[in-house]
This record gives C-alpha cells, sequence and structure tokens, in this order.
C-alpha cells in the first residue's frame, strides 16, 4: 500500500512539471533567428557598398592617386639620395611674368592682360609688346636690367608720364610705339631710333624739347598725328622719310 501511495505522487508530480517545460514551436522560433540575422547583414552590406562608393568616387580616387604618386616620389628620392634644388632667384623674379604673359625667342606678349605697370623682363627679352593694358607710367627702373631691347610697343594705355632717363639705357632700340595713351609730352628718346609713334595723345607743342630729335640720325618714321600741336617740332632729322603731323579735326567727318 505504502508503494503503491509513492508511486502516485510521483506520477502526479510528473503530470504538473510537464507544460512548464514545454519547448516553444519549432517554426516560431527558427523564424525569429532568421529574421535577426538576415536583417543585422542586410544592413552592414548597405553600409559597405555606400563606403566604397564614395571612396571610389572622383575626388577621393584623385586622393588616392596623389598619395600613390608620392609613395613612388619618395622611394625615388630614397633611390637617389638627393632632393631637387629651389628656384634661383632670377627664375622666381621670371616666372611671374612668363606665365601671365607670352615669352618667345627674346619676345614678351603681354596684350590685353590689365596689367598696370610693366612687368620684370627676363634679361634677354628684345622685343615687349604691353598693348592694351592699364600702364599709367614708365619709369627708370622698368628697364634698367634689359640693355637688348630693340622694339618697345606700348598702344593703348593710359600713360601720363614718362620719367627722365626711361630709355637712355636702351642704346639699342629702334623702335617705340607710345600710341593711343596720355602724353603731354615727350620723354629724352634714345638714339638709334628708327621709328617713334606717339600719335593720338596730347602732346601740346611746347611738350617738345628743341633737341627733341636733334641727334636722332637715324630716324626715319615719324609718327605725332592727332595731338595737340601747334606747329612742326625743330630738329628734325634729314634722315625721315615719313612723317605724320596732322592735328585732330573738330570738323565733323562726312563721306562723299
Amino acid at each position: 500500500m505504502f508503494v503503491k501511495m509513492k508511486t502516485l505522487q510521483s506520477t502526479l508530480l510528473l503530470l504538473l512539471f510537464v507544460p512548464l517545460i514545454k519547448p516553444a514551436p519549432p517554426t516560431q522560433q527558427d523564424s525569429r533567428i532568421i529574421y535577426d540575422y538576415g536583417t543585422d547583414n542586410f544592413e552592414e552590406t548597405l553600409f559597405t557598398q555606400d563606403y566604397e562608393d564614395k571612396y571610389l568616387d572622383g575626388k577621393n580616387i584623385k586622393e588616392k592617386e596623389t598619395m600613390i604618386i608620392l609613395d613612388e616620389k619618395s622611394l625615388q628620392l630614397q633611390k637617389d639620395e638627393s632632393f631637387t634644388p629651389l628656384p634661383t632667384k632670377k627664375e622666381n623674379d621670371e616666372m611671374p611674368t612668363c606665365l601671365l604673359c607670352v615669352c618667345l625667342s627674346g619676345s614678351v606678349y603681354c596684350e590685353e592682360v590689365d596689367i598696370d605697370v610693366v612687368p620684370p623682363l627676363p634679361k634677354e627679352s628684345a622685343y615687349l609688346y604691353a598693348r592694351f593694358n592699364k600702364i599709367k607710367k614708365l619709369t627708370a627702373k622698368d628697364f634698367a636690367e634689359i640693355p637688348n631691347l630693340r622694339r618697345l610697343d606700348f598702344t593703348g594705355n593710359l600713360i601720363e608720364d614718362i620719367e627722365d632717363g626711361t630709355f637712355s639705357k636702351l642704346s639699342l632700340l629702334e623702335e617705340l610705339t607710345l600710341a593711343e595713351n596720355q602724353l603731354l609730352k615727350l620723354p629724352v628718346l634714345p638714339p638709334k631710333l628708327t621709328l617713334f609713334n606717339a600719335k593720338y595723345n596730347k602732346i601740346k607743342s611746347r611738350g617738345i624739347k628743341a633737341n627733341t630729335f636733334k641727334k636722332l640720325n637715324k630716324l626715319s618714321f615719324l609718327y605725332l598725328d592727332h595731338n595737340a600741336l601747334e606747329s612742326v617740332p625743330p630738329n628734325l632729322p634729314e634722315s625721315l622719310r615719313v612723317i605724320h603731323l596732322q592735328v585732330k579735326s573738330a570738323c565733323p567727318k562726312y563721306s562723299y
């Protein structure tokens, strides 16, 4: 009797605990695990793709190439065990002008670049074309170290004044053009000029000294037309072949 009672109690205890340890439905449990794992992996994949896309755009590609180039340079420097020397002072002085203008075989072309002073020129310069800019004044310093100049053209600037001695060291200068400026008087001219053009200025007869042209024995072409001259300049050389002195006309022009 005692044994039966004990067996019955054990059976009842088992029946009570069975509902408590019943596992969840396998399909529901598995689907939750798959869903969580799949979501995390999808977000990580999107982030990786987005990062790679941004890293490989134009800017990052350029940066990446720059890093590679720097590495190659570093390797080259290590191989050569030497560094490229810094540019000399002369190169530094000349570089800005030849970037702004065009320097070609002794000729410097600075046309329509809005400069307001004469730029530093390479010492070997023979021809300077600085037409249609905003230069207001010429000074002796502008050409002090450029002794080989043969032609200067400042057509269409705003030049009002030229310092004494500006052309004194230009013993080889043959052609000087100052047309279409604001000059009131003429400077001292170099002795070897063959052509001088100062038309379309505001020059009056009193702005030309008596000896301005006296020693210019090679001058062949002189253009002083469309100024405010009241008389023919004195002491013109016999070498002149062409001379223009017509004044500005106050009368309207008519076509016939």
